[in-house]
């Protein structure tokens, strides 16, 4: 038990450093407040990994599984112990999704960092079913590909945690609304209309 939490501890050493890298922030899937640590916790307390494996291809299922039991046998040990092993899920989801994308991972924002103001329009959107909050942000051509993409988070978003499938299709589509949203495709792209285009291991974007 003592190698394992040398394990987490360097790998939450790493975190902490990341963290201390001021940059930009667009897209939230890498900070603390974004939806894929909230899923990663979510996991996390309620032992179901299928709520953070939904984040991550097949290609990363099996190294974050890994991780997911690691952490839990860990967290256990005590408080301080706790917060080292969720540290280490939550950075291994996020480098995970990250690399799924082909996206370099440096690291975990912390809470309360500014997001773009069209991606806090985009969570507007999904939480209460409709466009609107998004439009008055984007140009007149863009909306009716944001629509046809935004349908697809609606038509997708009500899922069981264990279908891995279902979820996975709500990822995508979740991911390629907020990419277009906030202006990481141009909407004259090529855009598969199952949302294989945006599915996790498929490059797009910072999400």
């Amino acid at each position: 038990m003592r190698m394992l939490l040398r394990v987490l501890a360097a790998a939450a050493a790493s975190a902490v450093l990341a963290l201390a890298v001021p940059r930009p922030a667009r897209a939230h899937c890498d900070t603390m407040d974004g939806p894929t640590v909230a899923d990663g916790r979510r996991a996390l307390e309620t032992g179901n990994a299928n709520h953070a494996l939904k984040w991550v291809d097949e290609r990363h299922e099996a190294e974050l599984a890994a991780a997911f039991d690691l952490a839990r046998r860990v967290r256990g040990l005590g408080d301080d112990a706790r917060e080292l092993a969720d540290r280490y899920f939550l950075e291994t989801l996020v480098r995970l999704h990250r690399a799924g994308e082909g996206e370099p991972f440096t690291g975990i924002r912390p809470s309360g960092i500014p997001i773009d103001e069209k991606v806090a329009a985009a969570d507007r959107c999904v939480a209460v079913g409709s466009l609107a909050p998004l439009e008055a942000l984007v140009r007149d051509d863009e909306v009716p590909e944001l629509r046809e993409r935004f349908e697809q988070v609606l038509a997708t978003r009500h899922f069981d945690a264990d279908d891995l499938p279902a979820a996975r299709a709500f990822i995508a589509a979740y991911v390629g609304f907020f990419h277009l949203a906030e202006g990481e495709e141009h909407a004259s792209e090529p855009h598969h209309g199952d949302g294989s285009h945006h599915a996790p291991g498929a490059h797009h974007g910072t999400h």
